[in-house]
């Protein structure tokens, strides 16, 4: 029965009238299947062409509940001003989105899951005079992972779907937010996926019933993620470290150490090729033998070649989102 959806969604097909029928009748004997083949159908239907077919398809023949029951409960869930959608209707055009821009798997069920919490959080607020559905991200991805777990995926991608549902809010205003900010979601995340949050954020989006996919928030938000998860430039860059100038040079660690780093780094990012082992060592060398004053200038100037070179880089990543 729920090859029969999946067949039709991966293929364009329709499904012979007689056929739905027979479907609908028998619907409530797919919870007898092992919930492994209901997962490898599941599957194949969100990373078919048209996922949201296949599941408002599903619910139609009463199949939906032996997959994802908790979908379901978004239907006729109205939602506040920011939406056109009610909660079903939003997830659909939200995973709709998803498959058509050719997202993964993990991002894809993070766009069917995103909003799961807000039925069992939506409350009216007098207030405002409009829903709210506070903390229906955290809601969220405790249901994401029972729902996975019912389907025995595997526990990495329960994880990550789940961790993409539960950080799915993470900025609203960008004139607010701080690198400091950014750099806590992308660790919380983790680098190897915060572009898939970025695409959760993109496609939540366009289910809201934006005609546009990438405004200047989305654009800003890429570009301070850009920023915070570059390659810094620091001395950490170098092939040579302060104990290792300490230990070639017999001197006692203090201010003179940094002075060489930097010195050395200007030098590195002048000529990368010079970033070696040998080179720096014997460099570090002679400059432990310039005079306080020189070495002292040497790194000043390293310090502020560093600080040039992160300024024409940011400038670089900005221009590349077409934001300031």
């Amino acid at each position: 029965m729920l090859r029969a959806v999946r067949i039709a969604v991966e293929l364009d097909f329709t499904i012979d009238p007689q056929t739905q029928d027979a479907i609908a009748k028998n619907a409530k004997h797919l919870k007898e299947v092992a919930p492994e083949r209901i997962r490898e159908e599941f599957v194949r239907i969100i990373l078919s062409p048209n996922p949201q077919t296949g599941l408002i398809f599903s619910h139609k023949l009463g199949l939906l509940p032996s997959m994802v029951p908790e979908v379901e409960t978004g239907l006729g869930v109205d939602q506040n001003k920011a939406h056109s959608f009610d909660v079903f209707e939003h997830t659909m055009r939200t995973i709709g989105h998803a498959a058509k821009k050719g997202f993964d798997l993990e991002t894809r069920l993070a766009a069917l899951f995103h909003d799961i919490g807000k039925p069992a959080t939506r409350r009216w607020s007098k207030e405002k005079k409009d829903w709210t559905f506070y903390g229906h991200d955290v809601v969220g991805a405790k249901i994401t992972a029972k729902a996975l777990a019912r389907l025995a995926f595997p526990k990495k991608t329960i994880e990550i779907v789940t961790k993409l549902v539960r950080w799915h809010m993470f900025f609203s205003d960008t004139e607010q937010i701080t690198h400091s900010a950014v750099r806590r979601i992308v660790n919380r995340v983790g680098k190897e996926h915060i572009w898939q949050l970025m695409d959760v954020r993109t496609a939540d989006r366009i289910g809201t019933g934006r005609p546009k996919e990438s405004p200047y928030r989305l654009r800003k938000y890429h570009s301070m993620i850009d920023e915070v998860i570059r390659d810094p430039l620091s001395v950490s860059m170098l092939k040579i470290n302060g104990g290792k100038i300490i230990e070639i040079a017999n001197i006692a660690p203090g201010p003179k150490i940094g002075q060489i780093l930097h010195a050395l780094l200007e030098e590195v990012l002048d000529d990368p090729s010079k970033n070696t082992a040998q080179y720096l060592e014997e460099r570090a060398l002679k400059l432990v033998s310039l005079p306080d004053e020189e070495l002292r200038a040497l790194g000043e100037k390293g310090k502020h070649t560093k600080e040039k070179s992160e300024e024409k880089n940011i400038e670089q990543i900005r221009k590349k989102h077409w934001v300031s």
